[in-house]
């Protein structure tokens, strides 16, 4: 028997959209690098089979799978515009108007729809939101809605509380596409906010891109619960201030999963938030007692990035997540917009532990973290293109 997935109302829209969405981020794939492209059959049989359990969100973006995830969005579309609820986003920024004109014309054109039904800000800040948007580029939204193009004014967000709820607070935004899992909840009193407000609060990474289900630590959270990814999605719809979230799926039997945990016999009781709440406390405390993140230890002369990395080490001390914390830790300083210096950069002079109220040793810890982090990860690779080692 299949479960009857929930719905709900996407605040002022008023659209009624499936409590579980379809994030297409993630679809199956063909070819590698810049070569790699969505597999249309396989992206196909995977949302259809979306749609026919109730879902009728689906969420995309210009650029994802290399510009050609919108274009697999709209082959699924076909048979099916009518019943679905259609969302992607625009991420210019800049002062010419013709180019956002451009990318709202291309995604009109490879969904195959004449009107867009949750046209996004991508990845709305609020410097962007006063420096971008309230100057010029909220204009040409609104112009677009006037000519049909697009339903609703919408935008993804990464971004402080402070900014969720100020961006609130201006009246232009219907909907809120926002980061939150049971190990990120910094924006709860944002979401708040937005449901007060009739904003729709929409839910990306609740599974944390695929993370958490590597946790065996949190998977014995809730005995009931089959697997980290239904707890986390019943994690973040048991929160009255979501209005769906959305899953990126690249198997059948995810999608039926997930489904099922967005069912209606899938609520969590006050008594289970309470157990999860508990275990999570728990888990913080532990993390907390490694380092609270406080940042009296900051600034490093070096330029060592150290509540960040114990952060990071957590994600594996604590929660069970290393090949999350691996990864993270790999990326620091890799981008422009991340200056973040690792663990071995240490010069070894003890300014941070003069600094730290709770005096740990902060050296001591830096190397566990990078032998953790770094080390391993590294003889990783080495064992698989059967490099010395140097032992």
């Amino acid at each position: 028997m299949e479960h009857a997935v929930k719905y709900a109302i996407l605040g002022r829209t008023g659209l009624k959209v499936s409590r579980l969405g379809f994030g297409a981020m993630r679809l199956p794939t063909k070819g590698q690098g810049d070569q790699s492209q969505v597999d249309l059959e396989k992206a196909c049989r995977l949302i259809h089979r979306a749609f026919e359990l109730g879902v009728n969100y689906i969420d995309t973006a210009a650029f994802y799978h290399n510009s050609t995830g919108e274009a697999a969005v709209g082959q699924a579309l076909k048979g099916w515009r009518g019943k679905i609820i259609v969302s992607t986003k625009n991420h210019y920024y800049g002062d010419d108007e013709k180019e956002w004109r451009r990318h709202l014309d291309n995604s009109l054109q490879r969904l195959g729809v004449d009107c867009i039904d949750v046209y996004n800000h991508h990845g709305l800040s609020w410097k962007r939101y006063t420096e971008a948007v309230q100057p010029r580029v909220g204009k040409w939204m609104l112009k677009a809605k006037e000519q049909g193009l697009i339903r609703h004014i919408c935008n993804s967000f990464h971004d402080t509380n402070e900014a969720l709820i100020r961006l609130v607070d201006s009246g232009y935004t219907s909907a809120v596409t926002l980061q939150y899992n049971m190990l990120d909840r910094q924006l709860e009193e944002g979401m708040a906010h937005a449901r007060q407000n009739g904003v729709g609060v929409i839910v990306m990474g609740p599974v944390g891109g695929g993370h958490l289900d590597a946790s065996e630590v949190l998977g014995g959270i809730l005995p009931g619960a089959r697997s980290v990814p239904e707890l986390a999605i019943r994690f973040v719809l048991a929160n009255p201030n979501v209005t769906l979230a959305l899953s990126g799926m690249n198997r059948i039997a995810q999608v039926e999963q997930n489904t099922q945990a967005a069912s209606e016999d899938a609520a969590l009781s006050a008594d289970d938030l309470a157990a999860i709440d508990l275990a999570l406390g728990r888990l913080k405390g532990m993390a907390e007692l490694y380092c609270t993140g406080c940042e009296y230890c900051m600034p490093c002369p070096q330029g060592v990035s150290i509540p960040r990395i114990f952060k990071t080490y957590n994600r594996g001390r604590v929660y069970g997540l290393w090949d999350s914390a691996r990864r993270q830790y790999a990326g620091f300083g890799k981008g422009p917009w991340d200056k973040g210096v690792r663990a071995d950069k240490c010069g070894d002079c003890g300014e941070c532990e003069t600094k730290c109220p709770q005096k740990l040793p902060i050296r001591k810890r830096l190397k566990e973290a990078h032998k953790a982090l770094a080390d391993r990860q590294d003889e990783a690779q080495r064992s698989l293109t059967n490099e010395p080692t140097g032992e």
